[in-house]
């Protein structure tokens, strides 16, 4: 297994701490990032951590861990419930290391529109409505 691991994060997850602080909490993205780069460390790993609103750059960070042969923690964010083709590209890695799909709420209490995702079918598992530690317990699932 690799000892770095891609983590991605799709659209509106860069206004985390500002949008819907009801719903999704106050910690920032940046506050993320430095909680999973610690908790890697703790774990003997290393953190590729990005940020993207396209959809086209996600999949080519899909691409680059794939060619890399990094597993990867992924929240789509809103490309959950609408990306085939986020879907195809994370269809190369699900057979090898795999990802982890990760949500800071549980979609599933929520809209029903949100309840239904392209991903997890493929992922290795699904980590929905625990905040933040959803980032930290797949990286747990991928410790050397």
């Amino acid at each position: 297994m690799s000892t770095t691991v891609m983590i991605l994060n799709g659209p509106n997850l860069n206004r985390l701490g500002k949008r819907q602080p009801e719903v999704y909490g106050t910690a920032t993205l940046a506050d993320v990032e430095q909680a999973c780069a610690a908790r890697a460390g703790e774990l003997g790993l290393t953190v590729d951590f990005r940020q993207s609103n396209h959809e086209g750059e996600l999949i080519d960070s899909v691409h680059e861990a794939a060619d890399h042969g990094w597993p990867v923690i992924i929240n789509p964010g809103g490309f959950t419930h609408t990306s085939v083709a986020l879907r195809d590209a994370l269809a190369e890695i699900a057979d090898g290391d795999g990802f982890v799909e990760v949500h800071l709420t549980n979609v599933h209490a929520r809209e029903p529109f949100r309840q239904h995702s392209y991903l997890s079918p493929i992922a290795r598992g699904v980590i929905a409505g625990l905040g933040s530690y959803g980032y930290l317990a797949a990286l747990g699932y991928f410790t050397p």
